[in-house]
């Protein structure tokens, strides 16, 4: 369970011109649920470098589809569970640049893609696609492997794409699930499979070899022998096909394996003590021997590459929780034992609703699940956590990309809120949380954005969630002389009354090299969000700031344990 201990790091964010920080101190593992974009988790790693022992994912298909839920979310409205639908736009684009810019055989291989898919959806899939899997390698154990389900609309792609993140060499198998007996389509065969790409990061990779148990109508039909004991067993063949010049090829007995082409499955020696611990069968009719195959020593049949034994979720099944593409419990189960031990970390960078946690929690592994949809993860804390007990506790984290996730957020974590807000703004958090007058972070900058040594400014910042009041203004105003700010910026989740912004544009503006400011502006958490353009000077980056983080050692993180 997370102690105390995992609830505080320094974690400085960056906004507008400021670089956002790769080298981020990581929490302890455990078990975490975090909603927001899993690149953004990923690359401020939260999740630490080679700290995942398995990651399965399950990312949209590029199916054209938007996704509802099956259940109405408390105001009567269907709830978005997420849009599979990817477009060539900027987004897409800058996604395309800083992989080709990162240089290596990624960046090579998306070269010749741009070329031959040009800027289509598939290419804007492929494009979103890349990054998360350089991350998700970096994040992976040097024993760790990944999962990828995909269908054979993209598969292909896919694979190409986790060839040039783990290499050739890494790919154990093309696994086909059959989700379904029958699909009519139009002109052309049903579809009726999905594609798992299984892939190790190293050579040595946790394997458990799991089986499954043989069905009783062939058990029955082949280990039906029994010589009085009570053990059924199976004669087997005790040749194998080829001749062989060691003791395996030698005569035994009076039967001289090469006089048909083949050897003897074991050496001479062992076929000495078999048959001497009664294993052999010998025919009364003076045939060939056989061994003879136990039944209650069987380990299982081997798993192939072919899963053909487990079916999509029934519609009226009480697994099923209404979320769309959901996965059966069984499928997850079977991957997280077999490439996963007893207290091993997994992680789902599509989460979903949360059938990869459950199955992880059931297998006795740690877990990290990420999903960028709220009501995702309202459904993996209704109907998959809270069945782990009233005493189970996990990290919520937020990294809100709506001001729904960020409504919530404010709700639940009210500390861990401003500090994000101050995060996303640009700012330091305050490492004080009594006695603050209402400073919750402060931004930094410099009057001249190329001066290297003029004065540092600050920008003072509050941050409100609840109702606004005119008196905040002033609280903030009053921050600002006191201080001898450069200038206020009051950071708010809900639209300011008109009384706050004419407060606010009365009080002067701050004059400098780069421009004219208003001394005290309200800036709302969606224009945060939705990238508006802000009233604000260019802040320092953050190499600038490290001093000022340095400085501050009691300062808290936006992580904290709920």
């Amino acid at each position: 369970m997370p102690s105390e201990e995992d609830s505080d790091c320094t974690i400085p964010s960056a906004y507008g011109n400021v670089h956002l920080p790769r080298r981020i101190e990581a929490l302890a593992m455990r078990y975490k649920l975090i909603c927001g974009d899993n690149l953004e988790v990923l690359r401020r790693q939260v999740i630490a470098e080679e700290s995942v022992d398995l990651v399965y994912l399950d990312p949209p298909f590029n199916s054209d589809k938007n996704y509802n839920l099956l259940f109405k979310k408390r105001d009567g409205a269907l709830a978005v569970a997420f849009q599979d639908t990817w477009q060539w736009g900027e987004e897409a684009q800058r996604d395309y640049d800083e992989t080709v810019a990162a240089g290596g055989k990624l960046a090579e291989l998306m070269t010749l893609l741009g070329v031959l898919l040009k800027d289509t959806d598939m290419l804007a899939y492929l494009a979103m696609m890349a990054p998360r899997l350089v991350e998700l390698r970096r994040v992976l154990r040097p024993t760790g492997s990944l999962y990828l389900h995909c269908d054979p609309s993209a598969s292909h792609y896919l694979k190409m794409l986790l060839d040039a993140v783990f290499g050739p060499a890494s790919f154990k198998n093309e696994i086909v699930w059959k989700r379904t007996s029958a699909h009519s389509s139009a002109k052309r065969y049903g579809p009726i499979h999905d594609i798992i790409l299984f892939y190790t990061k190293g050579n040595e990779f946790t394997w458990s070899g799991s089986r499954l148990d043989y069905d009783d109508a062939y058990l029955d039909r082949y280990y039906r022998f029994d010589d009085g004991d009570g053990r059924l067993y199976w004669r087997n063949s005790l040749t194998a096909a080829g001749t062989r010049n060691g003791s395996s090829g030698k005569p035994w007995r009076g039967f001289d394996p090469n006089t048909k082409g083949s050897h003897w499955k074991f050496t001479i020696e062992n076929l000495d003590a078999l048959d001497k611990q009664g294993r052999i069968y010998w025919p009364p009719n003076g045939g060939w021997p056989y061994i003879k195959r136990y039944r209650d020593e069987l380990k299982g049949m081997a798993i192939s590459d072919l899963w053909d034994d487990i079916n999509k979720i029934n519609p009226a099944a009480t697994e099923r929780l209404g979320y769309p593409t959901q996965k059966p419990l069984a499928l997850l189960a079977r991957i997280v034992e077999a490439s996963s031990n007893m207290g091993d970390v997994v992680l789902d960078p599509f989460c979903g609703c949360g059938t990869t946690i459950e199955a992880a929690n059931q297998k006795g592994r740690q877990w990290i699940g990420i999903d960028i949809s709220p009501d995702a993860i309202d459904v993996i804390r209704k109907d998959r956590i809270s069945k782990f007990g009233d005493n189970f506790k996990y990290q919520m984290i937020w990294f809100p990309r709506d001001m729904e996730a960020a409504t919530i957020f404010a709700q639940e974590q009210p500390i861990p809120f401003q500090d994000w807000a101050v995060e996303k703004l640009g700012g330091i958090t305050n490492r004080r949380r009594s006695g603050d007058r209402g400073v919750d972070g402060r931004c930094y900058f410099k009057d001249d954005v190329g001066s290297t040594t003029g004065p540092t400014r600050q920008i003072i910042v509050s941050v409100k969630s609840g109702k606004l009041s005119p008196s905040f203004v002033r609280e903030l105003e009053g921050a600002v002389d006191k201080e001898r700010a450069a200038m206020g910026v009051l950071l708010t989740l809900k639209e300011p009354s008109r009384q706050c912004v004419g407060d606010a544009a009365g009080y002067s503006f701050y004059h400098c090299a780069q421009g004219t400011f208003p001394r005290i502006q309200i800036i709302t958490v969606k224009n945060i969000l939705d990238g508006a353009r802000l009233k604000l000077p260019q802040l320092m980056h953050i190499e600038g700031r490290r001093a000022v983080v340095a400085a501050m050692p009691e300062q808290r993180s936006l992580f904290t344990a709920s």
